[in-house]
């Protein structure tokens, strides 16, 4: 029963990766071997192996991988404000251009 398990959260994890980028199926294939290695340092078989697979690879993208630039985040927050202003067409573009250069 967990050799199927295990095939089947396998099966589902590259049924995933083929509809997605080349970057975003290497970046599942590097969480899918790291899952399994942490599972294997931490010596979990049966039904907590599975449990912490899953668990491991539903969970957020590491921190590295999810930092904004400094640019990004601005970027991120200019628009937060452009929206919570409610600014469209001529405006929003006028104040992004301000917000982005700072002045």
């Amino acid at each position: 029963m967990m050799k199927s398990l295990l095939t089947s959260l396998i099966a589902a994890a590259v049924l995933t990766l083929a509809g997605a980028p080349a970057q975003a199926a290497n970046s599942q294939q590097d969480k899918m071997k790291e899952c399994n290695a942490q599972a294997g340092d931490k010596k979990l078989a049966g039904d907590e192996r599975k449990t912490f697979m899953q668990k491991c690879l539903s969970s957020h993208p590491s921190s590295e991988a999810s930092t904004l630039t400094p640019q990004q985040q601005k970027m991120k927050t200019c628009n937060a404000d452009a929206s919570t202003k409610k600014l469209k067409g001529d405006e929003r573009k006028a104040f992004m251009k301000t917000c982005l250069s700072g002045s």
